[in-house]
């Protein structure tokens, strides 16, 4: 039988969300009903109030989440009820051509649950990145549930369904970064921090945070920062010239998404260095590089979707790392809020004052 639960909800461009009541279906073959215990305030779901992804209003946010399985639905053999799960946006299909190229995380064809959402005069909800979590409860494909450790901390665990796994995964699984090596990090907010943080985990010998805002400045060195520049003041490409023995960085990730970051990005590393984009970029955005230093430096330059994650391989890995002591996730947790409070951490984040509001239910 189908129920009803709170959820946040963006019903035009620009407008303050508003707290509705959302109409769950029971699970049909291949989904899940979720009881969500933690959500962060993920830019991606201000980008949704804007209108900065599509015009499929209303929406329902939230994505980076953890919860608890209530019920699944025929076939479902991945989770069963009373699994603590983290919830992902790239359910892999397993039968597209990347993944039977044995490359799952790039997998083309990832999907959600068939059935909708509603509020309860019948209108469809758009859940955000396929999930809509700032919810007491959602429905999902069984494939977004990936169980792990239920001793860990919701609040914590849920972050990985998207910036913190974006971030580490920019680093470690699409830069590469290895012992010894040299990493430039560009923005210092919760996916940049990330990247600090995957940089410091795989051995990285010099991480330099950059950023335009000396409070996150000071919260990069808490996650593995060697050295910091504030590039309002400061020449970020000699300083981290100046920071590798002149060389540049090995690896420079922009956690932006701006053209003047990224370019800055590409003259800051090292000969056959590594240039990793994981911040958005917005449609009209262009950018124009020197084609012959394109060429001459060598090298890579890549794009991170999702931190080029396996979920399943990916989540319980970090989740063994946070337990550990080896990963601090409790540090992105800036604060915890209620779902009535979600307007005001959008707010909040926007004035740069917090690195991840977690929303606890």
């Amino acid at each position: 039988m189908a129920q009803t639960v709170k959820g946040v909800v963006a019903k035009a461009v620009g407008e303050p969300v508003t707290i509705e009541n959302i109409v769950i279906p029971d699970p049909g073959p291949g989904e899940a009903v979720v009881a969500i215990q933690a959500c962060g305030v993920c830019h991606t779901d201000l980008h949704y109030r804007e209108g900065g992804i599509n015009d499929e209003f209303p929406f329902l946010l939230g994505h980076e989440a953890s919860g608890i399985v209530e019920s699944v639905g025929d076939g479902v053999t991945e989770v069963e009820a009373g699994d603590f799960v983290i919830l992902n946006w790239r359910a892999v299909c397993g039968n597209c051509r990347a993944c039977n190229k044995g490359t799952p995380h790039l997998c083309f064809s990832t999907f959600n649950a068939e059935q909708k959402m509603t509020l309860e005069d019948g209108t469809e909800l758009s859940p955000a990145l396929g999930i809509g979590a700032f919810a007491e409860k959602t429905l999902v494909a069984a494939g977004q549930c990936t169980k792990v450790d239920p001793s860990a901390s919701p609040a914590a665990a849920g972050l990985l369904g998207c910036g913190v796994m974006a971030g580490i995964g920019a680093a470690i699984n699409t830069g590469g970064v290895s012992r010894g090596d040299t990493v430039a990090v560009f923005g210092c907010g919760g996916v940049g921090d990330a990247a600090i943080a995957g940089a410091k985990l795989a051995g990285a010998s010099t991480i330099v945070a950059v950023d335009i805002d000396d409070q996150k400045l000071e919260w990069a060195k808490g996650f593995g920062a060697t050295h910091t520049v504030n590039s309002t003041n400061e020449d970020a490409v000699e300083k981290i010239q100046e920071y590798t023995n002149g060389f540049g960085a090995d690896v420079c990730i922009d956690a932006i998404g701006l053209p003047h970051v990224y370019k800055q990005c590409f003259e800051a590393r090292d000969l056959a260095g590594t240039v990793v984009l994981v911040g958005v970029p917005t449609p009209e955005m262009e950018i124009t590089l020197p084609f012959q230093e394109v060429f001459g430096r060598g090298g890579a330059l890549k794009s991170s979707w999702y931190g080029d994650c396996l979920p399943s391989r990916d989540f319980p890995m970090l989740i063994d790392l946070y337990q550990q002591g080896r990963l601090d996730l409790d540090g992105f947790v800036s604060e915890t809020i209620s779902l009535e409070d979600v307007e005001e951490a959008f707010h909040k984040m926007e004035r740069g004052e917090v690195l991840r509001s977690v929303v606890e239910i």
